[in-house]
Formats: structure tokens, C-alpha cells, sequence
């Protein structure tokens, strides 16, 4: 699990490529350093990868082909830079929300909005149908950042970002559209397709109810 705040930006040192699958390797900012291990879960970009390979700052993970299908790692080049968390700890202070790791989708910048100290960003998801589950105020994961969702639309979405997101965090740099990784945040999930459910239990009991009076 991971708390959607942000530790470091990581910068890609080198890529390599298979079939249906690549390796990359990052620098680590030192704080993250101390008793990380091989198999440990590093959030980039808000997806959870496994360390597979230490050697000082350069810290290596592999990209299986779901990963590259459904998140924009699969577009990053040697130079980008990702952010990166480590996993919490049960001690550790819940800053933003609990996250998963796990990503749902992509979601296309389709608008920036500058004004004296806060940038507004307007995004649109890939899957649309996921939109029902952003909603104003509640929470959500974008490149790994736990935020607040500002204005809703049927197809998009807005965050209002400060400036020590901006600096803190890939954000500060992104353009108009480029990727980013969405995970929703998995109460509001929970709860919408509960009350989705409900209803149609009720709307069948209900159409059931009907049909039987219907009935010579």
C-alpha cells in the first residue's frame, strides 16, 4: 500500500526492451536508499514494481506486458523522470489517501488553466465508464499523487495544484496531452457499485411485483 504522497522524482537511466516486456533502471533519491531490499514495492508514476536489482542509487524493475498495456510507463525514454514512493509502514502518517498501486486506466491532459500560484488541470479518462466513480472532493490517484477532485464533467475532471506539488512532483511539467496514470480510489468505487447494485435489486423486485399483478 502507499500513501499518495510523493517521496522524490526518480530520473529513467536506461531501458531495455523485450518482447512484451522491458527493464528500467532509476536513480533513487538517497532518502529512499536506507534498508531497501530486493523485492521490495517502489510506486512509479502510482504503479507498484518490485526492486529486482541494487547496485548503489540504480535500482532496477521489470515491466511485465499488462503494466505497459494499461499504464503510461511503457512510454517513458531514457531521462524522464517518474515519481516514486515507497511502501508505507503500519507507523507511517496517512498524508493523502491509502493506495493501491494498482492502476486503472490512463487519462489524457486536455486542459491547463495558469493563475498566480495554483495551476488547474482538466484530464480525461480513457475508459469514460470510470468516470462515475470520480466524483467532487473525493479523492484520487493521478501519476501516484494522492488529490482532490475539483470540478466533474460526464467525460473529464479537474485538480487544483499548489506549488510545492508542482515542484515536488512530475505535474509541475506536464503538457497538453500527455498521460497519466489513473487509480481510483477504491471506497468510492466500493460504494457506487453498491448503491448501483441496490438499485437494480429493487428495480427487478419492483418489475417483478408488476409483472405478477399484470398476470389474468
Amino acid at each position: 500500500m502507499f500513501t499518495g504522497i510523493v517521496q522524490g522524482t526518480a530520473e529513467v537511466l536506461s531501458i531495455e526492451e523485450k518482447t512484451n516486456f522491458r527493464t528500467h533502471i532509476v536513480k533513487l533519491p538517497p532518502e529512499m536508499l536506507p534498508g531497501l531490499e530486493l523485492g521490495a514495492s517502489v510506486s512509479h508514476n502510482g504503479c507498484c514494481l518490485t526492486v529486482t536489482h541494487i547496485e548503489g542509487d540504480q535500482v532496477s524493475f521489470d515491466l511485465v506486458k499488462e503494466t505497459l498495456r494499461v499504464t503510461n510507463l511503457g512510454e517513458l525514454q531514457t531521462g524522464d523522470q517518474v515519481n516514486v514512493e515507497r511502501a508505507a509502514k503500519f507507523s507511517d502518517e496517512i498524508g493523502g489517501h491509502l493506495m493501491s498501486g494498482h492502476i486503472m486506466t490512463t487519462a489524457e491532459i486536455c486542459k491547463i488553466i495558469n493563475s498566480e500560484n495554483n495551476r488547474e488541470i482538466w484530464f480525461k479518462p480513457q475508459d469514460a465508464q470510470l468516470m462515475k466513480f470520480i466524483l467532487r472532493k473525493g479523492y484520487i490517484g493521478i501519476d501516484g499523487i494522492s488529490l482532490t477532485v475539483g470540478e466533474v464533467s460526464k467525460t473529464k475532471f479537474c485538480v487544483h495544484l499548489i506549488p510545492e506539488t508542482l515542484m515536488r512532483t512530475t505535474l509541475g511539467g506536464k503538457k497538453l496531452g500527455q498521460r497519466v496514470n489513473i487509480e481510483i480510489d477504491p471506497q468510492t468505487q466500493a460504494i457506487v457499485e453498491t448503491v448501483e447494485r441496490v438499485l437494480a435489486q429493487r428495480e427487478a423486485a419492483l418489475l417483478a411485483t408488476a409483472a405478477e399483478h399484470l398476470q389474468p
